[in-house]
């Protein structure tokens, strides 16, 4: 049995000053982003609502020709199109990848695709192999986020069949492959297999379901640091919600239609509420925000003062949000012009975000030094590689404390003041490759990547 959880979302313009994160436009020029991801490799793959993939090169060049386009295959409106693509996890030798789109008929298709095999930019259109096609009774709630877990399993997320208030319940109906979330086994000459550990098989509810009692979850993740699956679960009219369960726990009822975040929706015939298991946090419509844009836990290396924050959007208000690890929820101030559909990682697992309606790709940054950076402002920290002692030059700020992470996130130094030579004791730390942020009395930020001999 979970608690009934309450965030209360914090209003400032500086609400995110602690965070300091900049939006660092990185590719322009695409049609309606709604899904951005990477096959282990320095590209990034975005998916456009009309059908198409496009590749993005390192430095932002958007490729010319299309690695996929299969917009013949499908509906291309609202909210339905091309919404979900994932690589599979041997992607490197056996080129399968998978997609999840609304068919012609407007049905919930996922389907698996092959690389060419004399060019890795462009995959080949007549291979594919579908398996699973819903129908769908509405056009809206599609869902459509779909991702590989560390076991090898295909996590899939389905929106309860659309309308206003899930009319048909399907979202409470565990027999429905609506609403829900999924897990299946691509590893198979069939379509694919039910994987050990689905918590319905035998009994009753159908054998994909992993988890039921999802209205219209617009995209999740997995937080593989914490083993966590974070669920961003669009409202019915006054309710958004987050929800963070454990990767390993199945079989749980988030809710819908019984209840919109913690507040019951439609009980009529539900089962108990110490039944269901309710989101981590929750915000309303105040302010302009309409839907929520689901996003990740930041893992990467280079803004060391945003790990373990997971940031997400709001689609109407233009801006985005920061959950921390109380599960409180502060925001930016709007970036005006900018509908943000998705959220990606590339393979260093630094965040972009894409806004839907101008085809913009940004990259999130700390607003101050990145490690790539070996000096800002005249500061340098030396020797590098370092054994027992490193030192911090540059600053005339004399109430200065310094942060060491690993290249995991793991903090290994928390916050101490340097000493008197502002220098710091790395006696006893692993050799390995780390990243320093020295914070000053200013509130500014310098890291840098540091080597441990």
């Amino acid at each position: 049995m979970k608690k009934l959880l309450f965030s209360v979302s914090i209003f400032s313009s500086l609400a995110l000053s602690s965070q300091s994160f900049l939006l660092e436009e990185f590719a322009t020029g695409l049609t309606n982003p709604v899904e951005i991801t990477n096959a282990n490799d320095s590209r990034l793959f975005v998916v456009q609502q009309n059908g198409i993939i496009k590749i993005i090169q390192p430095n932002g060049t958007i490729n010319t020709a299309d690695f996929l386009n299969i917009s013949s295959k499908i509906t291309f409106n609202g909210e339905r199109g091309l919404l979900g693509l994932a690589f599979h996890p041997q992607y490197a030798t056996n080129g399968y990848f998978f997609v999840y789109y609304n068919n012609t008929a407007g049905n919930i298709v996922v389907a698996r695709y092959s690389v060419s095999a004399g060019n890795s930019n462009v995959a080949d259109p007549a291979s594919e192999k579908i398996l699973l096609n819903i129908p769908k009774p509405f056009d809206n709630h599609n869902g459509g986020s779909i991702h590989f877990a560390p076991d090898g399993n295909l996590w899939i997320v389905t929106g309860d069949g659309g309308s206003g208030g899930d009319p048909n319940n399907n979202g409470q109906n565990k027999n429905s492959l609506l609403g829900k979330m999924l897990r299946i086994d691509v590893n198979s000459s069939a379509a694919y297999n039910i994987p050990s550990g689905n918590p319905f098989v035998g009994v009753d509810g159908a054998d994909e379901v992993w988890a039921y009692g999802l209205r219209n979850a617009w995209k999740f993740s997995f937080d593989l640091t914490a083993g966590n699956v974070m669920i961003a679960d669009v409202g019915q009219g006054a309710i958004e919600e987050i929800n963070t369960i454990p990767l390993t726990t199945a079989g749980l009822n988030y809710g819908w239609r019984c209840y919109e975040g913690n507040s019951a929706y439609n009980t009529t015939g539900c089962a108990a509420s110490t039944t269901m298991t309710f989101p981590v946090a929750v915000y309303d419509h105040s302010g302009g925000k309409c839907s929520i844009t689901g996003g990740y836990v930041y893992r990467g290396t280079q803004s060391p003062t945003l790990q373990g924050k997971y940031f997400f959007a709001d689609y109407c208000s233009q801006q985005i949000g920061i959950l921390d690890a109380g599960n409180a929820i502060t925001w930016s101030t709007a970036y005006t012009g900018n509908n943000f559909a998705t959220f990606g990682e590339d393979n260093l697992k630094e965040l972009y975000v894409a806004a839907v309606n101008n085809g913009k790709i940004y990259k999130i940054k700390t607003s101050t030094l990145g490690i790539q950076e070996a000096t800002f402002s005249g500061v340098k920290i030396y020797p590098n590689p370092a054994s027992e002692r490193v030192f911090v030059e540059g600053l005339k700020d004399r109430n200065m404390t310094a942060e060491i992470i690993s290249a995991e996130g793991r903090k290994v130094v928390d916050e101490i003041k340097l000493d008197s030579d502002n220098g710091i004791n790395i006696t006893g730390i692993p050799a390995g490759v780390y990243y320093i942020n020295i914070k000053s009395g200013d509130l500014k930020s310098y890291s840098q990547k540091l080597i441990i001999k």
